[in-house]
């Protein structure tokens, strides 16, 4: 099981996650039909090399369903109980077809469940950079983990 348990994550504790992803056209095209988002900046070429931008910009929710995804291999799996919510999700930099992302992760607050001795609370911030190492995705990602057995 890759996934740590609670009782195994300390505040600071600080993950680079070497799975990376090269986000394709189907990615985001799949990603923004199958959610029946109709915005134009992510499906019509040209309308969006009318923008600012002059490309199409991958669908945000993709950015974001990523960067958790990559994070679960070291942190949850095999460990959760549930996801309690993510919190502060910000895109300061858009993301395009082609672009290649990482992701990281940092233990910013850890504290016992009040309900279950069986679990605790762990606060994930999660990172996720392009090849430019420029920030496009950031969140805090709360979630009941297991205790260790014993």
């Amino acid at each position: 099981m890759a996934g740590r348990y609670f009782d195994e994550w300390q505040v600071g504790d600080r993950i680079e996650h070497d799975l990376r992803r090269t986000v394709t056209e189907t990615d985001n095209l799949m990603m923004t039909t199958l959610t029946h988002n109709p915005q134009p900046l992510h499906l019509d070429k040209e309308y969006a090399e009318a923008t600012e931008f002059g490309q199409i910009v991958v669908n945000g929710l993709f950015t974001f369903s990523l960067m958790v995804g990559i994070s679960v291999g070291e942190t949850t799996l095999g460990t959760l109980v549930a996801n309690l919510g993510y919190d502060k999700v910000n895109m300061p930099s858009p993301v395009f077809i082609g672009d290649t992302l990482q992701a990281s992760t940092e233990i910013v607050e850890k504290r016992e469940s009040k309900s279950r001795p069986n679990a605790g609370i762990v606060t994930f911030k999660h990172e996720m950079y392009n090849q430019r190492d420029q920030l496009v995705c950031h969140c805090l990602r709360s979630a009941l983990m297991q205790k260790k057995p014993v």
